[in-house]
């Protein structure tokens, strides 16, 4: 059963077409990734399932709820944490987590949500006093003190450095062993293709693919990328003739090619050195990234 269904949802501001015809599923208890460029919609399409804005037309159903009639029992049963969150900043911690729970029936204790967020330090803390990665962390706090079945986190680690980043991971990575629903907003493709089991592909308000990393990798760009060199150097010929090779250039001092069957193509490049008396070296293979999906379907970098 879908935690999430979303069929044709639309938004505009003015002549802006916020939201396009979007439609996708969110399978229960999987991480589902919303990948795209800032400007996309991505927030926009968040804050209409979590009830947060109004759609122009579509239909939304959230753990079988409707979004229009249903709004007040879907907040029971969501939890969200928005890309800026404004706190008490004379609340410590501890106080702020408490304080959020009060505001419901089903409430997770402090210390739970300390443990998970790794805040167990700075729980008597004010909040002014921390980290831009702790405050984010206490935001995701927040997000489930009702227990929630389907976490929203909207771009949840703009802005922080890697190792900040990776315990904001470590926190998605528990709640998919708790087994909830986690729909993540996010512009970095390694996020994406690190926390996601599904990923939809987002630009100008449409989605225009969706997958798994490796479906979406498989579909839009499949091929794999070896460079090497051969010593001495062998006439292009040569590398265009080993096995699966379906284009090779110079590169650096070497050869780089492209190929479908990248373990046959190894093989084929050894031998080739070996026929033509020649060592092969400095072999590096790299597989396409959701970035390079991004590239193939729309011609334009996700940086851009």
């Amino acid at each position: 059963m879908a935690a999430i269904t979303v069929t044709d949802l639309k938004k505009s501001y003015g002549d802006i077409k916020a939201v396009d015809g979007v439609s996708f599923d969110v399978e229960e208890k999987e991480v589902f990734g919303i990948l795209g460029p800032n400007g996309a919609g991505k927030t926009t399409t968040l804050e209409i399932i979590e009830t947060l804005r109004d759609d122009d037309s579509g239909e939304i159903t959230v753990a079988g709820l409707d979004v229009r009639r249903d709004s007040r029992s879907i907040k029971e049963v969501i939890g969200v944490q928005l890309q800026t969150t404004v706190f008490f900043d004379k609340l410590t911690v501890r106080e702020t987590i408490e304080l959020f729970a009060s505001f419901y029936n089903n409430r997770v204790k402090a210390e739970s949500l300390l443990e998970l967020a790794g805040l167990e330090e700075r729980s008597n803390a004010m909040l002014n006093e921390l980290s831009g990665g702790q405050h984010k962390r206490v935001s995701i706090a927040l997000a489930l003190v009702n227990d929630p079945k389907i976490v929203f986190l909207d771009e949840p680690t703009t802005g922080l450095d890697p190792q900040a980043r990776r315990s904001v991971w470590d926190i998605v990575t528990r709640l998919r062993e708790q087994e909830k629903t986690v729909v993540v907003t996010t512009h970095y493709i390694e996020e994406a293709e690190y926390l996601c089991d599904r990923v939809a592909v987002m630009d100008h308000g449409h989605i225009i693919a969706t997958g798994t990393p490796d479906e979406l990798i498989d579909r839009y760009s499949p091929e794999s990328h070896i460079t090497f060199t051969l010593t001495p150097t062998v006439d292009e010929s040569v590398v265009r003739a080993i096995t699966g090779v379906r284009g090779s250039r110079p590169y650096n001092g070497g050869y780089e090619v492209s190929t479908l069957t990248p373990q046959e193509t190894l093989v084929g490049i050894f031998a080739a050195a070996y026929e033509n008396g020649a060592v092969a070296d400095q072999v590096s293979m790299k597989r396409a990234t959701l970035e390079d999906v991004f590239l193939k379907i729309t011609g334009r970098s996700l940086r851009e």
